[in-house]
């Protein structure tokens, strides 16, 4: 009979021991979500006045709205800030830049591999500047699908956030409102 008990005992604690081990496993083994998030914007307001100029700085407003876009990311953790390097682009991500002390990142959108741009990028927030043709584009690469259209060559207030959750990504388009000085 007491031979039955130490068995017994023995089982049981094997037993908790077991159950000790699959719940520790089960902790080491639990999967984080990535979360990755990107906030697409075109370059702010540029010098119209030389139709000629390719690459025009910004007006008065656009230099406001660059401001603005600098205070609505404040509270934004951003781990990377992307511009073309067109003069618009980059004075538009400067504030962002100067307030966060990220030093902006040039890139040619047609020399970007989507895959790779992700993978350097999981569990950070991202911030891109681009144009009215292009970011609309690489917001619509990000996604796997054509779901926004090239935008109003007057629109500067579009903003895009891409989400990607363990690898699947959604979207919203925002419009932000500013009442720049001319």
């Amino acid at each position: 009979m007491k031979a039955l008990k130490i068995i017994f005992l023995i089982l049981f604690i094997i037993g908790l021991s077991s159950c000790k081990d699959k719940a520790i496993e089960t902790q080491e083994t639990a999967v984080v979500p990535e979360v990755s998030t990107y906030y697409f914007i075109r370059h702010a307001e540029k010098d119209r006045s030389n139709s000629q100029n390719s690459d025009p700085e910004l007006i008065q407003k656009g230099l406001g709205r660059a401001m603005h876009w600098a205070e609505i990311f404040v509270d934004i953790d951003l781990d990377a800030i992307y511009s073309t390097d067109y003069s618009r682009a980059s004075m538009t991500a400067a504030p962002t830049s100067v307030k966060k002390n990220i030093d902006v990142q040039y890139y040619n959108f047609e020399d970007i591999n989507i895959e790779q741009f992700k993978k350097d990028h999981i569990n950070q927030n991202t911030l891109i500047v681009g144009h009215s043709n292009s970011t609309p584009e690489f917001v619509n690469q990000m996604l796997g699908e054509e779901k926004y259209n090239q935008m109003d060559d007057y629109d500067n207030g579009s903003l895009f956030i891409v989400q990607v959750v363990n690898g699947k990504a959604t979207s919203q388009r925002l419009h932000i409102n500013c009442n720049c000085p001319e």
